[in-house]
């Protein structure tokens, strides 16, 4: 059993920090901006939705960027947004770095490093990198001793959790086709999603194999975009105009960096994150109103519905055949589009989970809102199924 920590411990941080603005730029292919416009246009807009000015901001948090690398990514944000901040740094754990991010924001809000903190990221992956830059990105990820001679690229490595889940579980490539068709129906409420048009099971098991068993529909787009949020006490919270979400629970799990030196092909540790983000908010899984998955491919929608504990090890296929992660589900999963149909920037793709959950908890989603939505969960994982970081958040403190 994984060390979760004491609940007194943990409590100290639950409920003591909350997300008061939020912010996404355009998604899509946005080749008249760097990622670092991106970065800034959506770090002002969320500032701007906080209520609050540049000169509130202490603190920044960011992640690098692939297509306009720099060596202290933050540092330059905060010189081009000219903040002088006493807390700055630009975290690295793939697609989990979003919520780390968060995760070291809300801990620096609770022990004073920072009062308010805007956390912002962006890329342009879609348009900033050639084909040629991106199929070297997808087959330098392995271990170059032991994995890349081998010759797999990122699909492959994910087709192999795919094919041991069906191995040892006997999950359908139909049940893989139902999450990314689910997440489409999600899509298709967001105008702001990069793909809207529906789609089938039939249409996914019909677009072209990528890595066996995986097609291209399996697989998350690739995508410009930025996002970011601003955090401050909860105590500073009561005083802005939009209702605060507390974060309630807060929970990262770290396994491997590659996917040969990994415990088990089916189950990860976001289950050791799940728990511990559970432990410290006093809640369920079953408390959850939604649940934002990181969906890079359909496989790891699976092994995260079950070690997340939204049921049991093995049933995630039942689980997702039975409709629960569509709209008006028991349990609606990605209810922006997820990375499988709203967008996929790299590193910065879950803050869009994010924000959408901001807008779920405000009760501001729209045509997609879930009716009376109190506590969600978000996860991110980066690597191969390698970093996770899951995340409680409520509209209300217990």
């Amino acid at each position: 059993m994984a060390n979760l920590g004491s609940t007194n411990k943990a409590n100290k941080l639950s409920g003591k920090v909350a997300i008061v603005g939020v912010a996404d730029t355009e998604v899509g292919v946005l080749p008249d901006r760097t990622p670092m416009e991106l970065c800034v246009e959506a770090a002002l807009k969320a500032i701007g939705d906080a209520g609050l000015k540049k000169s509130d901001i202490d603190g920044i948090l960011t992640c690098n960027s692939m297509v306009q690398p720099l060596m202290y990514h933050a540092e330059a944000m905060a010189e081009y947004l000219q903040i002088f901040p006493r807390y700055c740094m630009a975290v690295g754990a793939g697609g989990g770095t979003t919520f780390t991010a968060i995760h070291h924001a809300a801990s620096a809000i609770a022990t004073g490093m920072a009062d308010v903190i805007v956390i912002s990221m962006a890329d342009t992956m879609r348009s900033g990198l050639s084909r040629e830059q991106a199929l070297k990105v997808q087959a330098s990820t392995g271990h170059p001793e032991f994995e890349q001679p081998y010759g797999p690229t990122v699909p492959a490595y994910y087709a192999l959790i795919a094919q041991a889940h069906m191995a040892e579980f006997g999950t359908t490539q139909e049940q893989l086709a139902a999450i990314a068709v689910s997440t489409r129906q999600h899509a298709a409420l967001n105008p702001a999603a990069q793909m809207r048009d529906l789609i089938t099971v039939e249409d996914v098991l019909a677009s072209r194999m990528i890595a066996d068993p995986l097609h291209l529909l399996d697989c998350s787009l690739v995508s410009d975009g930025g996002s970011a949020i601003v955090m401050c006490s909860a105590e500073r919270a009561a005083d802005l105009p939009h209702d605060p979400i507390y974060i309630l629970g807060a929970g990262e799990g770290h396994s491997h960096e590659h996917i040969s030196a990994a415990r088990s092909l089916t189950t990860s540790a976001a289950k050791e994150a799940g728990e511990r983000a559970y432990n410290m908010s006093g809640l369920k899984p079953s408390d959850m109103d939604f649940a934002q998955l990181y969906d890079c491919f359909t496989p790891t929608v699976l092994v995260e519905l079950e070690d997340l504990g939204f049921c049991a090890k093995g049933e995630g296929g039942a689980f997702v055949d039975s409709g629960a992660l569509a709209p008006g589900g028991s349990l609606p999963v990605n209810t922006h589009g997820g990375l499988l149909s709203h967008s996929h920037p790299g590193n910065p793709g879950s803050m869009f989970a994010l924000t959408e959950s901001v807008w779920q908890l405000r009760h501001t989603a729209g045509e997609r809102q879930i009716p009376n939505a109190r506590h969600g969960l978000v996860h991110a994982q980066g690597g191969i199924m390698s970093s996770h970081t899951a995340l409680v958040l409520s509209r209300e403190v217990s």
